[in-house]
Formats: structure tokens, C-alpha cells, sequence
């Protein structure tokens, strides 16, 4: 799918030509057919193509793209010269963290470019140097004619490269300090923040809107807010990106839900005509009543006046008629039934009540996304009566600090003593272990062993929430999906071995239920590619024709980052206060992820506390809109596939 600008209502608010497509893949695949096809032009008329590169997260599709067209279909880069935008300060060039590494690593490796037309910002030269680097890396791009293409990515604060707010538009190749928000995005490439640098180098603004035309990506709802702030607002140093508003051929590719805060998507009825779906209803009154603070049946027609929402007024009739309206559709999305209730049929009720009992299949992607995303789901399908298997789809190793496996490596040797094993294996093991992490340097890799130690670690933790909520053991299954078994932040795409190990569980369970992980503002990425697994493999066996996928739904949970739009939420589970306090003893069971957990991002909550507050909030918001008020609310998206 693909979206550009239509009408006059748009163009007024979108003050940058934008491109929406469906996902991070095909986003990804259009850009590269852009540089494509520019590279090819450049070639055909024996001239030099000089691209801009950007790092991160949200080129690695991107790049892996462009090296399926070298190597598919014979795309050459011989003809290219690289800029890229910015490094970490100070940082050596073989640090599993330095832009250096990333683009050779996920693009410069696999092609056919000349290293010596290879430009990247040295992050290990001395600190006295760097006024004259930077000034002669401003030089190498002029002496070459200026990049062609810029490619950049957003930052959560609308940071460009490593432009941070306050960055003004005549700024050019400098020095920068990071802000806090910044470092705390990218820590999850390091193991703790302490060791994300607070400097970097960094094309400046002015250095930017040289380019002769600009690409910026974004994906996913966390950069939603920037892309707004710099598409619909003023040019301001406090947004770097909205100063991309002064270039004449600049482009936003982004997927669904990075546009999802645009005016067009979020408020459609401020753009010109709309058309009134029940759910464009539902989702115009719920925000028009959390604005003005009101429940929603207490809305007046003078209400939707003020609110932009007098054409459906016009086309519905009275205020009184649709509050009704979205009030049943919020009623309807309650239930303390998330199988169905047996032997009752309820208009409208989220689920079916047949086939009763069901078989529920439930994919964390950690071995600890069950019971904090849907806990107290989780343990009431079990106490209705559902047969509950649980997929734990990856180890979840690298998020267990060394410090935790020391303790159970002193544990192990205490126990061997203790039972007087004389064995010298599993011992030197131990040993050898301890030896390890003790003299271990920050970023190294952790070896075979003690990443099997912290697998085994998290899965007993995953074994022992199982019991706690009554699921047999027979029902925990441990895919280890390839992918993620790297050691490192840094994952592989998701491969066809993934897939088939997805498809041979579903088939071995055939469940009537699915429930899957829909929090793709995942800061690892890991979830998102989890989805895919469950999602690909779901749409394989449907094609393949299998009985049993006819009478299979898939259900979406949010992680422990955000929660749904409470206009989007299909099935709402309430839950008392006691079942709160017992999804969070469950939680606790985790212990190797309880007090400090690597990884974490900006939110430096304990999980169970981001459970229950983001719980809370939703049962909150839907007693702000005049419905019953419970101590607590787990979330859920119906997903067709």
C-alpha cells in the first residue's frame, strides 16, 4: 500500500510530501528501489552516485535489502561514495556499538563498494583533532559535488543524526553532546547506560539540507509523535527534523504507524470530509470525551460543535443517539470471559462461546511476556476450564545480568558439595563459567555455556510461573527460535527455520485461540519479529488448507511498554484487586528480571510496576468514560490474518 498526498485539506497541514506504506519491509523496499534507481542513472551517464547513510535501528531492513539486490540481482555500488552522518564519541571503530562496525557489518561487508569511497566519522581520534576532522570532512563532500541522496532516520525527540534539540539550522560537522533521552534510546545497544557515550560527532543541519534530496524513514508508533511534530508544525531548533520543511525535495517514507499521529489518521474530520464508520465514531467521541473531560454519554450536540465533529452531527443525527452508540461499543469490549462464556450466547460479546473448552495458545516472545502482559488473562482462561499451552519463543539470555549467573553458579558448586558429587565435568564447567565472567570486558560477548546457563536460568524462572498459574508441563513449550540465539543486542532476520518451527507447534496444538505480542515499540526488535513468526506461519497453514485454522483467532496483547488506544481495544478483561496482587506474584517469580534488568530502556520501572500502572490506566480510562470502574484492565486487538 502506498499513500501520498490528495487533497488541499491535507497539504495544508502536512507541510513535507509523504509516502505511508504498510509496513517496516515494504518501507524499506521502496527506499531501496530509490537509491536503486539512482544509482543506475548515475552509472548510465558514467558519473559518480554520493549517498548520505544513517544508522540505527531503522535502516537495518534497508540495508539488508540493498544487499539482496547486489547479490539477486546484480546491483553494483562500484560507482558510489558514502558519507555517513554521524558516530559515537569517543569510541573505537572496533566496538560492537561504533557506526563503523554497524555499516560494515549490515551493508559495506556484502557489496561491491570501494573502501576507499567509504566516509565515516572517526569516533578514536583525539579531541583536539576534531574541530580540523570535521571541517575536513565538510571539504570531502564538497570536493565530490555534494550527496545525491541523504538517507535519515528520526530520533524519538525529532533529532536528526545526532542534531539534538536546541540544533540550529546553519550548523554544520561538529561535536555534540547527547542528551539524556537519546542515550537512553540507544542503550539497549549497551549494557547499561553508564556505558552509552555522551558525545558524538555529527553532520550539522546546515551540512544536511545540502543534499540534493532527502529520505527520512521512520516505523513504528514511538517515532509517531516527532514525525507530526516535524510534518505538521513550525520549523523549530526544538524539532531539528521540521527544518526539512525548507528543503524543495525531501520525503517522508513511513509505515502505518509511525503516520498514525498525523492529523489525517488521529483526526480526519479536521481535514475535510470523512466517512463515518462505526469505527471512525467510536474513535472521534472517545477522544471528543476525554478532551472535554466528560463521560460519554454526557456529551451535547454544543460539544461536538466545538469538537470539529458538527458533520456528524449533520449526518447522524443527535448527540444523545451516537453517545448510545460508542457507549454499547465500549460495553461490548468488556468481558471476564476471554474464551467465551460457555453455554451463553451474548450479542456482541468479543469471543464465541463454542467450542467450549478451548485450546489457547499463548506465544511470549521473553519467558516472562505472559504473565507480564497478560497475567491476569492468562491465569482466568486457565480457571474457566481452557486447555492453556504456553510458547516461550526465545531464551531471553542476554537480559541476565553476570552477576545474577554468579549467584547460581555458587549456588551449583554449594550444591555439589553439599550432595558430595564427585564429578570433575560438571565442576570444570562451573569453573570455567566463573572464570569467564570474572574477567569478562564490557561488550564481550558471552560464550556457548553461559549462554546456555542463562537460558536455563530464565527458563526455570518460566517453568515455575507455569505452576504458579496451574499449567501442566506438558503445555510449556521452549522454541529457542533461531534468530535471537546471536549473544549480542544485534538479531538475525527472521529465517525460514523460524517459521517452520512456529507452524510444527501450531499444528501439534491446534488451538482455537492465539494470543500473541502486538507491542512492536519493542526497544529490541524482538517482538516484531516474533509477530512475524507467529503471523507467517498462521498464513501458511491457512493456505495449506488445514481443518483446524478455520476456527483459530488471533489475539494481540500489548508488552510492558504501552498499551492500546482505548478506542482500538476489541476485548477488555477486568480484573479485582486480587487478581492484580496475584499476576504480580507471578511476575516476581522472574526473579533474574526483578530490580535491574539490562536492556530496559528509558523506562527505569520494575515490570510488574508498568503492569499494573498501565493496567490501571486503561481500567481508569474506561470509567472516565462513564463505564463500570475495576482496579485493573488487560488489553487485546483482534488481528485477521
Amino acid at each position: 500500500m502506498s499513500i501520498k498526498l490528495y487533497n488541499a485539506s491535507i497539504n495544508s497541514l502536512e507541510k513535507i510530501d509523504i509516502v505511508i506504506k504498510q509496513d517496516v519491509i515494504s518501507g524499506s523496499k521502496y527506499i531501496a528501489n530509490l537509491i536503486a534507481d539512482l544509482i543506475r542513472s548515475k552509472q548510465a551517464s558514467n558519473e559518480p552516485c554520493v549517498l548520505g547513510l544513517a544508522t540505527g535501528s531503522s535502516p537495518k531492513t534497508l540495508y539488508a535489502e540493498l544487499v539482496r539486490m547486489h547479490k539477486e540481482e546484480g546491483l553494483s555500488f562500484k560507482n558510489v561514495i558514502t558519507f555517513n552522518l554521524d558516530e559515537y564519541y569517543p569510541i573505537s571503530r572496533e566496538a560492537v556499538q561504533s557506526y563503523y562496525r554497524f555499516m560494515h557489518t549490515h551493508l559495506f561487508n556484502h557489496i561491491d563498494i570501494d573502501p576507499a569511497n567509504i566516509h565515516i566519522p572517526n569516533g578514536a581520534i583525539d579531541k583536539s583533532e576534531i574541530k580540523a576532522a570535521c571541517l575536513e570532512y565538510e571539504k570531502q563532500i564538497e570536493a565530490v559535488g555534494g550527496i545525491d541522496l541523504q538517507i535519515l532516520g528520526i530520533g524519538n525527540n525529532g533529532h536528526i543524526g545526532f542534531n539534538e534539540p536546541g540544533s540550529g539550522i546553519y550548523t554544520k560537522t561538529r561535536l555534540v553532546n547527547l542528551t539524556n533521552s537519546t542515550r537512553l534510546a540507544n542503550a539497549y545497544e549497551f549494557a547499561n547506560i553508564s556505558e552509552v557515550p555522551r558525545m558524538a560527532i555529527t553532520m550539522g543541519i546546515s551540512t544536511i539540507l545540502k543534499s540534493k534530496q532527502i529520505v527520512l524513514m521512520a516505523w513504528g508508533p514511538a517515532k509517531a509523535e516527532a514525525v507530526k511534530r516535524a510534518v505538521e508544525d513550525e520549523d523549530t531548533e526544538q524539532v531539528p527534523a521540521s527544518f526539512l520543511q525548507n528543503h524543495d525535495n525531501v520525503t517522508f517514507v513511513l509505515d502505518e504507524a509511525a503516520a498514525s499521529q498525523l492529523t489525517r489518521f488521529k483526526s480526519p474530520w479536521l481535514t475535510g470530509e470523512c466517512e463515518w464508520t462505526p469505527k471512525m465514531i467510536k474513535k472521534a467521541v472517545v477522544n471528543m470525551a476525554l478532551q472535554t473531560g466528560k463521560t460519554i454519554l454526557s456529551l451535547t450536540n454544543e460539544d461536538y460543535n466545538d469538537n470539529g465533529l458538527g458533520d456528524l452531527l449533520v449526518e447522524k443525527g443527535d448527540a444523545y443517539e451516537i453517545n448510545l452508540q460508542v457507549y454499547y461499543m465500549l460495553r461490548d469490549t468488556i468481558t471476564g470471559w476471554p474464551g467465551g462464556k460457555p453455554g451463553v450466547e451474548i450479542p456482541n460479546h468479543p469471543e464465541r462461546s463454542t467450542p467450549y473448552p478451548k485450546r489457547c495458545l499463548i506465544f511470549s516472545p521473553h519467558p516472562d511476556d505472559d504473565i507480564i502482559s497478560m497475567g491476569g488473562t492468562f491465569q482466568r482462561l486457565h480457571d474457566q476450564g481452557h486447555e492453556v499451552h504456553v510458547a516461550y519463543q526465545t531464551s531471553g539470555n542476554i537480559a541476565v545480568t553476570d552477576e545474577f549467573v554468579t549467584r547460581f553458579l555458587d549456588f551449583a558448586v554449594g550444591f555439589n558439595e553439599v550432595a558430595q558429587i564427585h564429578s570433575d565435568i560438571p565442576q570444570k564447567i562451573l569453573d570455567e563459567a566463573r572464570l569467564y565472567i570474572a574477567e569478562k570486558q564490557p561488550g564481550q560477548v558471552d560464550t556457548p555455556i553461559i549462554r546456555e546457563i542463562k537460558g536455563l536460568i530464565r527458563r526455570c524462572e518460566a517453568k515455575a510461573t507455569c505452576n504458579y498459574v496451574g499449567i501442566k508441563p506438558e503445555h510449556v513449550h521452549f522454541q529457542n527460535l533461531p534468530f535471537y540465539e546471536t549473544g549480542t543486542v544485534e538479531k538475525k532476520p527472521l529465517g525460514e527455520e523460524d517459521i517452520q518451527l512456529t507452524m510444527e507447534l501450531l499444528r501439534q496444538v491446534k488451538p482455537h485461540q492465539v494470543y500473541c505480542a502486538g507491542d512492536f515499540a519493542d526497544p529490541h526488535g524482538t517482538h516484531l519479529v516474533c509477530f512475524h513468526a507467529v503471523l507467517q506461519a498462521l498464513q501458511r497453514i491457512k493456505a495449506a488448507g488445514d481443518e483446524w485454522i478455520k476456527d483459530c483467532w488471533l489475539w494481540l496483547y500489548k508488552g510492558a511498554w504501552q498499551e492500546w488506544n482505548i478506542e482500538d481495544i476489541e476485548m477488555a478483561i477486568p480484573m479485582s484487586p486480587a487478581q492484580v496482587r496475584k499476576k504480580r506474584f507471578g511476575i516476581f517469580i522472574h526473579q533474574s528480571q526483578k530490580d535491574s534488568v539490562p536492556f530496559q530502556g528509558s523506562d527505569d520501572r520494575e515490570f510488574w510496576q508498568r503492569a499494573e500502572e498501565r493496567n490501571a490506566a486503561t481500567a481508569k480510562l474506561y470509567a472516565d468514560l462513564g463505564l463500570t470502574r475495576y482496579a485493573a484492565m488487560e488489553a487485546f486487538v483482534r488481528w485477521h490474518y
